[in-house]
């Protein structure tokens, strides 16, 4: 896409939301309300994607927020999409734009999950509680994201950047142990995985 199509597509975006914010959430009095506007063309009115590959932040702990913009503006999270968006956030206030999304209640992914598909990734789903917690509400103390009602695209894309060594965790002993769980599984796993999280209200 032209780049110039791309500003103009957001600029629309964002007037259609500001349109949205004052007909159904009243007026932008919050700092970090204002500046998520930029977010909302791809992440969804109050960070509730609507798509299957986009993550929902609408309800994400604050500081794991903070510190995956922080990597993205850093490169060590790579993507294309987001450098200049986590660069833009860190400038113009990471706080107040992560506690306007903590405080959005989430609207978990609308899928039509395989109940078999949803079934297994259950069971292998154990093998990731002890990070993520029994139901994927992640861990707020040890600031690890909470899988549960999140798209299954992104997760499963995301479960693929991390086997193929793409993405890395920062704390080594956690990065050898994520690599000894995925090291035994497949793209129908993450398929399951991402399928069963999904479906978590």
């Amino acid at each position: 896409m032209r780049k110039s199509s791309l500003i103009s597509l957001v600029v629309s975006s964002l007037v259609s939301l500001l349109a949205a914010f004052n007909a159904g959430a009243g007026p932008l009095d919050s700092a970090g309300a204002q500046k998520s506007l930029v977010c909302s063309a791809c992440h969804g009115f109050a960070g509730n994607a609507p798509g299957n590959t986009v993550p929902i932040i609408a309800g994400i702990n604050a500081a794991y927020f903070k510190k995956a913009i922080k990597d993205y503006a850093e490169g060590k999270r790579t993507s294309t999409e987001m450098e200049p968006y986590s660069k833009y956030v860190m400038q113009f206030g990471v706080d107040d734009i992560a506690n306007y999304f903590a405080a959005q209640k989430k609207q978990p992914a609308k899928v039509k999950a395989d109940p078999k598909a949803v079934s297994r990734g259950a069971t292998l789903a154990t093998q990731c509680a002890a990070c993520h917690g029994v139901k994927g509400d992640g861990d707020a103390d040890r600031i690890f994201p909470a899988l549960r009602g999140q798209a299954a695209g992104f997760l499963q894309a995301q479960l693929t950047l991390f086997k193929g060594d793409q993405r890395k965790l920062q704390d080594a002993a956690l990065d050898e142990n994520k690599k000894r769980i995925l090291k035994g599984l497949d793209e129908n796993d993450f398929a399951d995985l991402a399928a069963y999280y999904s479906t978590l209200k």
